[in-house]
């Protein structure tokens, strides 16, 4: 099993993330100049080596109209900083606390060396519909936009919830929203192209102490940040200043479906991930991709009540709502239940930590009033995906391997895209795939 462990030791962010993630790939130049092909609008990624208590990293720069983001308005503690942590911090705070009333964004932008620049900010502004719009002309796969996307949500989210204002009333800065739109799309396609089959983060180092911002002074972590990071085990340091900006913990969020130490696994390569400031502590985010020789192997719950008095219709949509809510899997069962009445037992199967959430959201989509639910041990094939070129166009198959078995079939919808362009049917095409 393929995995991708995340040390947020110095916190996180979305310039950090990407060029930790950028060193594993096979090769960093290539993946940074397909970065710089998808023709983001005004952005220029470069890959720059940097050194932190005698470690070799990468800082990624990103540039926007040929100009990194500067902290001109933000200071911590009495002094004048880009961030303390430098990374990408302005970028995404400006992104998501470069809202309109966001006091809480200048304390972020501050964080970025990049950091805005106030003719532009000061005016331009753009909202969540702007960055839906942003992100379909963006030339990657449905997969790639739909995971940018739900990082965005997130952090629409935490600002709606500070701010108090809906979510698609949130307004966030040009210049910050294009840095933020760089570095979540550059790590959404990186993840893509690694597929890791899990991915594990430390437990997030956010700083502590204030930061003082042109709108007043906020604790560390920032309010949307904290939000975030709601139900992820964080804790403070010694390093005063803020360490987790609401991108970096917006991409954690959403990518890792673990948080704690490192898993016993087999390390083939590391990447770091560097900020500007120099610490005492080196200023980075360390990725390390390896395997485990626990692969097809884990535990998982499962949830499983009666009901007798639901329709079909309202199963199905319970049944979406918990795929939708992150289970593995969700089946029904015809049973007989007392008084002969026909019913059926709904089945979820989920991870362990997510146990409680999904027993929320069952009682609050389904008339049970009672739950099971038990632990247990289960072997699995390693799984990835490959696209392979064909006489039918690029398809991608999704390939499982292991215990002396390997096995692969093709995405059924691409096959399906392929039978709407040549009216061949779908056996047609698999049998040629063959």
């Amino acid at each position: 099993m393929k995995i991708l462990y995340l040390d947020c030791g110095m916190g996180a962010a979305g310039d950090m993330l990407t060029a930790a993630l950028c060193e594993l790939m096979p090769d960093a130049g290539a993946f940074v100049s397909e970065l710089n092909s998808l023709g983001i609008p005004g952005i220029v990624y470069a890959a720059e080596k940097s050194v932190k208590c005698g470690i070799t990293g990468t800082h990624m720069s990103v540039k926007i109209n040929g100009e990194e983001e500067s902290a001109d308005d933000c200071h911590e503690d009495g002094h004048h900083h880009e961030h303390m942590h430098d990374h990408e911090h302005s970028h995404d705070h400006e992104n998501e606390h470069e809202h309109e009333h966001e006091h809480e964004q200048s304390d972020h932008e501050h964080d970025h060396d990049h950091e805005h620049h106030d003719h532009e900010h000061a005016h331009h502004h753009s909202g969540m519909s702007d960055i839906r719009n942003i992100v379909s002309a963006i030339p990657v796969s449905e997969k790639v936009k739909s995971e940018i996307l739900a990082v965005y949500s997130l952090i629409a989210e935490a600002e709606s919830h500070v701010h108090g204002v809906p979510a698609e009333q949130i307004h966030l800065h040009e210049v910050g929203t294009m840095d933020a739109v760089a570095d979540v799309t550059a790590v959404c396609l990186a993840i893509d192209r690694l597929s890791p089959d899990r991915i594990i983060a430390s437990p997030v180092h956010v700083g502590s102490g204030h930061v003082h911002c042109m709108h007043g002074i906020l604790p560390v972590p920032a309010p949307a940040t904290e939000y975030i990071l709601r139900g992820v085990p964080i804790y403070s340091g010694h390093i005063s200043g803020e360490l987790c900006t609401p991108t970096g913990a917006a991409l954690l969020k959403h990518f890792a479906s673990e948080f704690g130490a490192m898993p016993v696994m087999r390390a083939e390569r590391t990447g770091y991930g560097m900020g500007k400031k120099d610490f005492e502590q080196a200023n980075c985010l360390r990725a390390i991709l390896g395997t485990s020789d626990d692969a097809g192997k884990d535990q998982v719950v499962e949830l499983s009540c009666n009901i007798d008095d639901m329709s079909g219709e309202d199963t199905a949509f319970a049944a979406e709502a918990l795929i939708e809510g992150g289970a593995l899997d969700v089946w029904t069962e015809p049973i007989g239940m007392k008084k002969g009445r026909p019913g059926i037992k709904l089945c979820v199967l989920a991870k362990p930590d997510d146990s409680r959430r999904m027993a929320e959201l069952i009682f609050r989509h389904t008339s049970t009033i009672g739950i099971r639910t038990a632990l247990l041990d289960r072997y699995t094939l390693d799984r990835h995906e490959t696209t392979a070129e064909t006489e039918l166009g690029d398809v991608r198959f999704k390939v499982s391997e292991g215990y002396g078995v390997k096995r692969s079939k093709p995405e059924y919808a691409d096959i399906a895209e392929i039978a709407k362009k040549t009216g061949m049917s779908v056996s047609e095409i698999r049998e040629k795939l063959r």
